[in-house]
């Protein structure tokens, strides 16, 4: 039984993965909002100092994401979408 939810989970993930790298961009309302909703950075990551010392580093915790390359993907593709639409 846990074999199957296992094997259903990956099956999800990759058709979730494949869906979001055949995305296309034909639409510069699309291009932008993607570009304005995907950070570059990952949010998470901080480093908290006090009086110049650092107390607590974060480290970026984005890698973790199973779609952090498709969405970082995406956002490229938006990016170049609206470089050549000017």
């Amino acid at each position: 039984m846990k074999s199957s939810i296992s094997i259903n989970r990956i099956d999800f993930l990759a058709s979730v993965r494949c869906w979001l790298e055949s995305v296309e961009i034909n639409n510069l309302g699309l291009a932008w909002l993607l570009c304005q909703l995907i950070p570059t950075r990952c949010p998470f990551e901080r480093t908290i100092k006090l009086f110049n010392r650092t107390l607590i580093s974060i480290p970026p915790l984005c890698k973790l994401n199973p779609f952090y390359d498709q969405l970082i993907g995406l956002h490229f593709k938006a990016l170049n979408y609206l470089t050549l639409q000017q």
